[in-house]
Parts: structure tokens; C-alpha cells; sequence
């Protein structure tokens, strides 16, 4: 079948590259993808996901969009699933193609940029969260996840389907916030703590969870920033800090 050969493949991130296609797994997530009207080239569905209600409705909205569904047992797609319970469905999308010039940073939209954040939970949970604060849109610099992930669409929870989204270079990355006057601010330990909003646009640069920033990064900082933590404790999980910085720059 052409089309679970398409989902095991697209597990490997240089086939979701060559491809142009990602995958949503489960319900709800499905769901945002067919609400933000992302184009989904196919899926498969099992017994599990036509036995509720929701689920038969998220069918036949597969079918009335005019997806291509197959029909497989609860064991077949478990199978092709990276979730323990995927809960009956797997949908094969092509995610939208964004560049830079696609966000639109402002006053309390600012952009977040991810240097070599790695964990694919982190990296999802903090696009979900910079999706509920109003950010212009996420850029992943070199060293880290990528954002088509199914760990990371799984854990942004629909915020894919809606945000500006991007891979790019440093020298692309800070030439653009240059030319739109969006103001790098560096979130280090030992920054200055961040107590209100910024007056003009900026952008969030969150380090990788062991190294934090690269150095070539922190030079290109106008401001470096931190949230005052008690003296045992070591740090922050980065996304929970992306929680609290974008809530102090946007309130």
C-alpha cells in the first residue's frame, strides 16, 4: 500500500525534507489540521477511531474534503504510528512553505528564535505557548529539531498549522531582524531580569538546554535577559522559560 509506505517513511526527516509532507497523528490533532485548511494528501484510519462519535465525525470530514482514507486494523496502524495510542488515525500533510518575511513582528509580537534546541517536546511546547501570546512566528537557526518532527507537531498541538515557521541560517536570520529594526535580545543566566514589556520589536533567542546561546550569537545581542530564579535551583526547562519570558514581553 503506496500510502503506508509514504507514513513509514516520513518518520526520517531527510524523507519528510525530500518529500514536502509531515505527519499528524491522533484526533484532535488531525482536526486543526483539516480547521486551519492545511492540505492533507492521505490517511489511515482503524476500528478505534470510527467507534466514538468524534472520531466517525473526523471521518467523514476526511472524506468530504476529498482525502484519500485506507482503512486498516487497530494493529496495522499502530504499527506505522510514533504514539503509543494514536488513537485511530494518521493523517499525511504538506506543511505550509513559510519565509521570513512572513512574520510580522510588533510591539508584543515578538519573534522567537531557536538555536540548537533539540528536544522535540521542548521545541512544540514552546510553539504552542508563542502561538497562545500572539509571537510574529518561530525561526529554528542551525543545530535545531526540526519543527516537521511528529514529536514536535504533536506537542504544538495545531500551532504549526497556524504560525509562522522557518529553518534558517544565522547570517539570513540577524541580516532580517536588521533590516525590520526587530531588536536580538539573549536570554542568559546571567542576564539582566526582564520585568516589562519592550516599547519597540524584538525577538527571544533561546539557547539548546545544556549550552544555552552560542557565543557568535550572544555578540549579536542588543540586550541579554534572565528570569531571577531561587539560588538551588540551577536553571529552567527552556520551554517553561519561553513561557514566562513571552508572557513579560507581551503583557
Amino acid at each position: 500500500m503506496a500510502l503506508l509506505s509514504t507514513i513509514r517513511d516520513l518518520h526520517r526527516r531527510k524523507a519528510r525534507e525530500r518529500r514536502g509532507l509531515a505527519l499528524a497523528e491522533g484526533v484532535r490533532l488531525v482536526e486543526e489540521m483539516l480547521a486551519a485548511g492545511v492540505a492533507c494528501k492521505g490517511a489511515v484510519v482503524g476500528p478505534t477511531l470510527e467507534a466514538t462519535p468524534r472520531g466517525a465525525a473526523l471521518l467523514q470530514s476526511l472524506e468530504d474534503a476529498g482525502v484519500t482514507v485506507e482503512h486498516l486494523s487497530d494493529e496495522q496502524l499502530d504499527d506505522v504510528a510514533a504514539t503509543e495510542q494514536p488513537q485511530g488515525v494518521v493523517a499525511v500533510y504538506a506543511p505550509r512553505s513559510w519565509t521570513l518575511d512572513a512574520m510580522v513582528p510588533a510591539p508584543k509580537r515578538p519573534v522567537v528564535v531557536l538555536d540548537g534546541v533539540q528536544d522535540p517536546g521542548n521545541v512544540g511546547t514552546i510553539a504552542r505557548t508563542a502561538l497562545a501570546f500572539g509571537a510574529a512566528g518561530i525561526v529554528a537557526l542551525p543545530g535545531t529539531v526540526d519543527l516537521t518532527n511528529p514529536k514536535v507537531v504533536r506537542a504544538a498541538m495545531g500551532a504549526l498549522f497556524l504560525m509562522p515557521h522557518l529553518h534558517a541560517d544565522d547570517v539570513a536570520t540577524f541580516a532580517w531582524l536588521k533590516q525590520h529594526h526587530v531588536a536580538p535580545w539573549a536570554t542568559t543566566m546571567d542576564g539582566e531580569p526582564l520585568a516589562a514589556a519592550p516599547a519597540g520589536s524584538i525577538a527571544l533567542l533561546l539557547g539548546n538546554e545544556g549550552a544555552g546561546l552560542r557565543p557568535e550569537l550572544l555578540a549579536h545581542a542588543e540586550r541579554r535577559v534572565a528570569i531571577p530564579i531561587a539560588p538551588e535551583a540551577e536553571s529552567l526547562n527552556v520551554a517553561i522559560a519561553a513561557g514566562i519570558l513571552l508572557y513579560q514581553v507581551t503583557r
